[in-house]
Formats: structure tokens, sequence, C-alpha cells
């Protein structure tokens, strides 16, 4: 799994809803029971709080993502082997996997992508990031320093909690919040939150928030087009204890015979603009991503992703210059020169962010 802090990948799930879009398998596995439980009733400010404050619960459980976006299909050959293991850009907006977690606290944890013939863990133990990619049987040891580690740390990206705050980071007066009947996800009672960005320029119709009704942890966050019936991203448990992990799921030794070398420290989340050229424009479920172009083709080979995200795109111009732009359910992609524009927003906010260069 990529490091998830990487400015190179943060581009691709630009705000609140399109941050979800971290890979998938089968929607209909993320069930919903028959029967809805009858809970004593809360008001949305108060799962709203129970949503910023849960995210601390020690827990294990399997959570499986759904991604249904319209995007063209991938060549089966790129000329590079993760391409299709979840482990690639283009997998991240259109592919599919479950995710195994041990979660003891936000410093200690452990996530692991199983493939069809592989697996990727990643391991936080403190200050210390391990990330181990079977396929090449790397390992990748990153160090958090003191104040990275307090200031951004290393969040599970994969994990409805982790898609639940970043929905919630996008609420304020251009937000409806309210709820909806309540429902049962993997096993457990849960309160249904309900956010609707009100400007009509955002593709997102709305983000329901299942919320556990005993420890207030999101268990299933999902994802609507404007306008549709289905969601078109989905993330949620299909197995869930609230128990802690045993020491032995957390710890990380790397296998005899990997290859072991030092990472970069991680970039913080959030950063309006950082040295290789990506910024943030706007703001909440209004945001675009900046980036250079050369994002699609140093994730994989050029022919293979870059020709397969754009070779249906359409051709575009206006006062900004000319580019190509690909338009999914929930996403905009706006390639102009040697930079991309990538928001869960209409065409029209890409074109006004390519004119302010």
């Amino acid at each position: 799994m990529i490091g998830f802090t990487s400015p190179r990948w943060r581009w691709a799930v630009p705000a609140a809803g399109a941050v979800l879009i971290g890979g998938v398998l089968a929607g209909a596995l993320i069930g919903t029971a028959s029967a809805a439980p009858v809970l004593a009733p809360r008001t949305p400010g108060q799962l709203l709080a129970d949503v910023s404050a849960g995210g601390h619960t020690e827990l294990t459980g399997t959570v499986v993502e759904t991604a249904s976006l319209g995007l063209p299909s991938l060549p089966s050959s790129t000329g590079n082997s993760s391409a299709g293991d979840g482990s690639s850009l283009y997998s991240l907006l259109a592919g599919s996997h479950t995710v195994r977690v041990w979660f003891a606290g936000p410093e200690h944890f452990r996530l692991a992508v199983p493939g069809m013939l592989s697996e990727s863990d990643l391991v936080r133990d403190g200050n210390t990031v391990w990330e181990w990619q079977s396929a090449s049987d790397t390992v990748t040891r990153y160090t958090l320093f003191r104040a990275e580690a307090a200031s951004l740390s290393v969040k599970p990206p994969l994990t409805p909690q982790q898609a639940a705050r970043e929905a919630i980071a996008a609420v304020g007066p251009g937000t409806a919040v309210s709820t909806d009947p309540d429902v049962s996800v993997a096993g457990q009672s849960a309160y249904e939150l309900v956010l609707a960005p009100k400007d009509p320029r955002s593709l997102i119709g709305q983000v329901r928030i299942a919320v556990d009704a005993a420890n207030g942890v999101p268990l299933r966050v999902e994802v609507f087009a404007r306008g549709a019936k289905s969601p078109a991203v989905q993330v949620g448990y299909t197995q869930i204890q609230f128990t802690a992990p045993a020491p032995g799921e957390l710890a990380f030794t790397p296998p005899p015979g990997a290859t072991v070398r030092q990472g970069g420290s991680p970039q913080a989340p959030n950063m309006p603009v950082n040295d290789q050229g990506f910024a943030t424009i706007g703001s909440g479920w209004m945001t675009v991503v900046k980036a250079p172009a050369s994002v699609l083709t140093s994730a994989g080979s050029a022919g293979g992703i870059a020709g397969g995200l754009f070779g249906s795109a359409a051709r575009v111009s206006g006062p900004w210059g000319s580019g190509q732009l690909i338009r999914t359910s929930l996403v905009s992609v706006l390639v102009t020169g040697n930079t991309i524009y990538a928001g869960a927003v209409g065409p029209s906010v890409l074109y006004a962010a390519a004119s302010h260069g």
C-alpha cells in the first residue's frame, strides 16, 4: 500500500468525498440488516461530536470498500505489476480490495491489504512506520520526528473512521446536516448521520455516516453523487470487534531476505503548498487539488495509467487555456499543460482554479 501521507497520492482524493476513493471490493458485502434497530434519539450535532471523538477506540476488524465512478477500463498491460494490486493510482480510483485493521490507537495500528498473490502491510509503532510490499519483498522504514508526530503522525487512510473525519472536516455553513433512520452495520446498531453540500457545483450529493451507537465509532461511510440513489463510493466494516489487538498482531519484523530501506519523512497532511508543486485551492466541498501532471506517469507506466484515464477524455478550452477533461460521477480531473486540477466538483470549478494558475 502506498505511504498514505505522500502528496503524490493525496491529490487523487481531494475534498471530503473523494478521500474515500481508497480502494474497493463488492459493495453488497457492506450490507445493512433487514431489521433496523430502535435507538434513543440523538441530534445531528451530538453525532458530529461522537464522530470527532470516536477515533481512539481499540478494535480489530475487516473493512471493505467499493467504488463505482464510471472510469474507463485500465489496459491489462501497464508495464507495472502493481497496477492491479491496489497500490497504483488507478486502482485507488477504480479497483477493489479489503483491508484488515488492528487498531490500538493513532500511534499503534496495523493495516493489511491483500492482493491476488500478494499483501501490503502498513504498521505504525510510535514514531516508527513500516511499509511492507510482499510482491517486491521490500520494506520501507519511516521515522517520524517528535514535532511531526504531534502535528501529522500517520493516519489510517482506508477506514470508515478516517473517511468520516475527512467528511466532517468539510462541514460548515455550506452543509445541510441531518439524520436518517437507524441502521445495522457489521452486526452493530448505528445512527445514520447525513451531510449534504448545498453548493450545486459539488458533485457530492450527500455523505452518509453510520455511527456505532455504543462507541461512537464510524462503521460505514457512503458517498452519493448528486441525484444518485446508490453510493458511488462506500467504505465499511463487514466484521468488527471492539477489543484490543493482541501484541503480536501489532508487532512487525522485516521478513528474512527482504530489502529494507529508509524512507524520507512523510509530508504533513493538508499542506497548502509543498516543494513538489502541489497545492490546494478553495476549501471544504469546493476544494481543488493542483498537482504536476507527472504524477500520472510516476505512479506507473505512461501508456497504461495515463492512457487508461485520459484515452476518452474530452478536449476543452477557455480563457484559462486548453487541456483534457475527464468527469466521473464524483470526481472531475483537468489536465492542462504540465498541471492537473482535480476535485469532487463540476468542471467550472476546475476552470476557475486553472484561471488563477
